[in-house]
C-alpha cells in the first residue's frame, strides 16, 4: 500500500507532467529582450543545436476586475495563427481558441476565470501601453508555463488577482506597438545539443536588441516549483515505504519466532522422520509468503485508492490536463517484490533457528524463563518499584532484543509524525518571517516601465499613502571564476523600514552602503563568501560590467536573492530609475487608494502581503486536513501493529502464568497491568527516541529541500512533539483495549490444562 501510494503518486505526477510537456511542446530555453524585428528569426534558427524557434510578444498589464477593489495583474502573451508549429501551446478547457482575425478576443487562464467568475462571452478590461482595451473572453485554458502561476515578486499563487491572458499576435502587436517585432524567444533544442552553448550563442544574437539573458527550463518559474514538489514527493515516497517494510519484517520475525517456539516437538518429529533442514525451513518460510500474498490483495486496492486521493490533492494546485493516478504493472511488481524481500528478511532469522534445531533438543520442552534481577535492579532502582513493577521490568529485560526492536518500531511511528508535521511548522515559520518581518508594506506597486525616482513624490501625494519607499530590480549575470548565475539585483533604501532583509533565524541583515548581500544558496552556487569579489554584468541599458564586493551572505528561504543599496545600484547601472515602490497606507483610505491606482496607466500591478497571506492560508486549509489524515493514518498503523502484536504475543507466551495468577486471587485489572505494563514501557521509551529520530530525519528533509524557489526552515515546534506523543499514546491505548478484551474472555480452566 505504501509503495503504491507514495511511489505511485510520484510516478503519476511525473508522467502526467512529461506528457503535458510533450503535447504542448514545452520549450527548453527562454530569452527576453526589449524589441527585435521578425527578420531576426532566421539568425536564431541558424544557431547550432536549435531545432525550433517561436517568437512572441509578452507584457504585464493592469486589469480592471470588478470583483476586487485592488488592481489585478495580467500577464499577456501573443499566440500564433498556426498553433501546430509553435512552442508552449495552450490547452483550451472551455470555449474556443482565439480567432487570429479578431482584434479583441482573448483566452484567460482557468484558475483566474474561476476565481473571478469569468465565462466565455464576458469582457475584461486591461490597460495596455497606457490605453484601456476591452477584451472579449472566448475561452479558458491552461499552459505548462503557468502550471503554478505566481505573480512577479510573489511567492504563492493569487488566482483572484493574477491571470494569464492569450491574445492573437496581430491584435496584441497593434495594442502594444510591436508590429513586425517580438520581445520573447522560445527555443526547443535538437537531440544531443548542448544547452549552455546554445544559450551563449542566443545571448550574442540578442545582445544588440536589449537581450536580458537566456535561461533554461530548470529555471523556468512554474517548472521549478513543480520539480521541487516532485523531488520532495520522491524523497518522501522512498522513506515511508522503507519504514513500513522494516516494521513489517520485524513483526513477521516476532510472529514466526513465537510459532516455532510453540511447535518445537513437531519440528523434532519431522526431523526424526527424515525431513531435511531445508524442507523444515521452507515450510515456515511459506507462512511469510502467505502473509505477502494476502497483504498484496488488500495493499493493491488500498494503495490505488489512497494514491488517487493524493493525486486529486495535487490537482488542486497543479493544472495538468490529464492528472490521473496510474499504477503501472511494473510498479505493482516492484511493490510485491520489495514486500516479498522484506518478508523474507524478517522470516530468515526465525526460519534459520527452526531448521538448525537438533531433534533431541527440540524433543525437550523449552526451558522456563529466568526472572532474575536485571540491569536496572542491579543499579539499585528496582527497590523503589512495587512487586508488579519489578515483574514487568524483569519480563522486559528477559527479551532485550525483542523489546528494543519494539521500541524502535514505535519510535518510527513517532518519527513519521514529527517529519510530517514539521513541514507545517517550517511553512508557518516561513510565512511568519516573510509577511511579518520581511514584507512590512501594505501595498507593493510595480510600474510597467522604469520611472524617475521623483515618482515617489507623486505617490506620496495620493490620498491615504503615509510612507513611500522606492525599489529597483535590475537583471544581471553574476560571475565568479568559471561559475555564472543569472539573477536580479533588488535595490532598496539602506534605511528601508517597509522591506527588510531577514535571515531564516529572524535576524535582520543590515544593508551596507556598497557591495551586495547574497542568499546563502546563491553564494554556495558561486562558491563565494563575504569579502570576495563578484563580476556583475548588467543586462539592461549600457550593460556595464563591474566588480562588486560581497558585503554579506544571508541564510534566507525564498529565491536566489541579491540585495543592494538603491543609490549604489544607481551608480552600478549608470542611470537612476525605479521599478516600483512599497507603500504604507492608512487602512481607512485603502479602498479609495486601490480605486485610484486602477486608473494610473504607469501602474502594472498592485500586490498586498495581507491578501497574499490570506490566499496562501486558504489553500493550506484545503490541503491540511487530507495531509494530516495521511500522516496520522500511516503513523497509527505502525504504532498499533507493533504494540498490539507485542501484547498479543506476550499473552500467548504467558497465558498459563496469567491464568495461574487469576486463580490465586489476582483481579482482572491487576493481571492486565502485568501484561500491558510491558507495552506501556515500550511506548514511553519509544516516544523520546522517536522525537530524536524524527528531529534528525526532519533535518535531513529540510537540508534536501533546498531549491532555487524555496527552502523550508528547519523548525520543529513543541506542539509537533506533543502531537506525535499523543497520537502514539492513543494508538497504544487502543491496542491495549483490544488485548484486554481477549484477556478478560480467557478460559482459565482450558488455559491451565494446556502445557504450552
Amino acid at each position: 500500500m505504501t509503495v503504491l501510494t507514495m511511489r505511485g503518486t510520484y510516478e503519476s505526477l511525473d508522467s502526467s507532467r512529461d506528457q503535458y510537456y510533450r503535447d504542448t511542446r514545452f520549450p527548453d530555453i527562454w530569452a527576453s529582450l526589449e524589441k527585435a524585428p521578425l527578420s531576426l528569426v532566421g539568425d536564431l534558427e541558424a544557431i547550432s543545436g536549435v531545432a525550433t524557434v517561436t517568437t512572441r510578444i509578452a507584457l504585464n498589464a493592469n486589469l480592471d476586475v470588478p470583483s476586487t477593489d485592488a488592481p489585478a495583474l495580467g500577464r499577456l502573451f501573443s499566440v500564433p495563427e498556426n498553433r501546430s508549429a509553435s512552442l508552449a501551446d495552450i490547452h483550451v478547457k472551455t470555449g474556443r481558441y482565439v480567432d487570429p482575425e479578431s482584434p479583441d478576443e482573448a483566452v484567460v487562464s482557468r484558475n483566474f476565470a474561476v476565481a473571478n467568475g469569468f465565462t466565455p462571452g464576458d469582457t475584461l478590461r486591461a490597460v495596455i501601453n497606457g490605453r484601456l482595451h476591452g477584451l472579449r473572453i472566448v475561452g479558458t485554458g491552461i499552459s505548462p508555463e503557468h502550471t503554478y502561476a505566481i505573480p512577479p515578486g510573489a511567492i504563492i499563487p493569487d488566482n483572484e488577482r493574477y491571470g494569464i491572458i492569450w491574445i492573437g499576435r496581430r491584435a496584441l502587436s497593434s495594442m502594444y506597438d510591436m508590429e513586425g517585432a517580438f520581445n520573447e524567444v522560445l527555443i526547443q533544442l535538437a537531440p544531443g545539443s548542448k544547452e549552455r552553448a546554445v544559450m551563449s550563442d542566443l545571448d550574442q544574437v540578442l545582445r544588440p536588441y536589449g537581450g536580458l539573458g537566456a535561461y533554461p527550463r530548470s529555471r523556468q518559474p512554474s517548472h521549478l516549483m513543480v520539480q521541487s514538489e516532485l523531488d520532495q514527493n520522491r524523497a518522501t515516497g522512498t522513506i515511508i515505504p522503507i519504514v513500513f517494510l522494516a516494521v513489517a519484517a520485524f513483526l513477521l520475525n516476532v510472529v514466526l519466532s513465537r510459532m516455532i517456539a510453540t511447535q518445537r516437538s513437531e519440528i523434532a518429529v519431522l526431523k526424526a522422520f527424515g525431513y531435511s533442514n531445508a524442507e523444515v525451513g521452507w515450510h515456515y518460510l511459506q507462512f511469510a509468503f502467505v502473509a505477502v500474498l494476502i497483504g498484496t490483495g488488500a495493499g493493491i486496492f488500498l494503495g490505488i485508492a489512497l494514491g488517487q486521493s493524493m493525486v486529486d490533492l495535487y490537482g488542486e494546485f497543479f493544472d495538468f490536463p490529464n492528472l490521473e493516478y496510474d499504477a503501472s504493472p511494473v510498479l505493482m511488481i516492484i511493490a510485491v517484490g520489495v514486500s516479498l524481500v522484506a518478508a523474507t528478511i524478517g522470516a530468515l532469522g526465525s526460519v534459520r533457528r527452526a531448521s538448525r534445531l537438533p531433534p533431541a533438543e527440540a524433543m525437550r520442552a523449552e526451558p522456563p524463563a529466568s526472572f532474575k534481577p536485571g540491569l536496572v535492579e542491579r543499579w539499585g532502582f528496582g527497590s523503589s518499584l512495587p512487586p508488579a513493577g519489578r515483574m514487568i521490568l524483569r519480563n522486559v529485560e528477559r527479551t532485550p532484543v525483542r523489546s528494543l526492536l519494539s521500541i524502535v518500531g514505535v519510535a518510527y511511528a513517532v518519527a513519521i509524525l514529527v517529519i510530517g508535521m514539521f513541514m507545517f511548522d517550517g511553512v508557518d515559520r516561513m510565512m511568519e518571517l516573510q509577511f511579518g518581518e520581511t514584507q512590512r508594506e501594505d501595498l507593493a506597486v510595480n510600474f510597467n516601465r522604469s520611472l524617475s525616482p521623483s515618482v515617489r513624490y507623486d505617490l506620496a501625494r495620493l490620498d491615504g499613502v503615509t510612507r513611500v519607499e522606492p525599489f529597483r530590480v535590475v537583471p544581471v549575470r553574476l560571475r565568479s571564476g568559471q561559475l555564472t548565475q543569472d539573477s536580479g539585483i533588488t535595490g532598496i533604501p539602506r534605511e528601508s523600514r517597509l522591506r527588510r532583509i531577514i535571515a531564516a533565524s529572524g535576524r535582520v541583515q543590515p544593508l551596507p552602503p556598497s557591495g551586495v548581500v547574497l542568499s546563502d544558496l546563491l553564494a554556495e552556487r558561486l562558491a563565494v563568501e563575504a569579502g570576495d569579489v563578484l563580476r556583475v554584468e548588467v543586462l539592461e541599458g549600457p550593460r556595464h560590467v563591474r566588480d562588486v564586493t560581497v558585503a554579506g551572505v544571508v541564510e534566507d528561504f525564498l529565491g536566489l536573492s541579491v540585495f543592494m543599496d538603491l543609490d549604489a545600484l544607481h551608480r552600478l547601472v549608470g542611470t537612476a530609475s525605479v521599478s516600483g515602490a512599497f507603500l504604507s497606507v492608512d487602512d481607512h483610505r485603502r479602498a479609495g487608494l486601490n480605486a485610484a491606482l486602477k486608473t494610473v496607466p504607469a501602474v502594472a500591478s498592485v500586490s498586498s502581503p495581507d491578501q497574499s497571506l490570506a490566499s496562501f492560508e486558504e489553500q493550506l486549509d484545503e490541503s491540511l486536513l487530507i495531509s494530516v489524515f495521511f500522516i496520522l493514518g500511516f503513523s497509527s498503523v505502525i504504532a498499533i501493529a507493533v504494540i498490539y502484536n507485542g501484547a498479543r504475543v506476550a499473552l500467548s507466551e504467558r497465558g498459563r502464568e496469567l491464568a495461574s495468577l487469576r486463580v490465586l486471587g489476582f483481579s482482572r485489572r491487576e493481571v492486565a497491568v502485568l501484561l500491558l505494563g510491558e507495552q506501556a514501557i515500550t511506548t514511553v521509551a519509544a516516544i523520546p527516541l522517536g522525537w530524536l529520530l524524527g528531529y534528525g530525519l526532519a533535518a535531513a528533509v529540510a537540508a534536501g529541500v533546498r531549491t532555487d524557489a524555496y527552502r523550508i526552515p528547519f523548525v520543529v515546534s513543541t506542539n509537533t512533539f506533543m502531537l506525535a506523543a499523543l497520537v502514539t499514546i492513543l494508538a497504544a491505548l487502543l491496542s491495549g483495549l483490544i488485548v484486554r478484551r481477549r484477556l478478560d474472555r480467557m478460559d482459565l480452566i482450558e488455559v491451565l490444562k494446556t502445557r504450552e
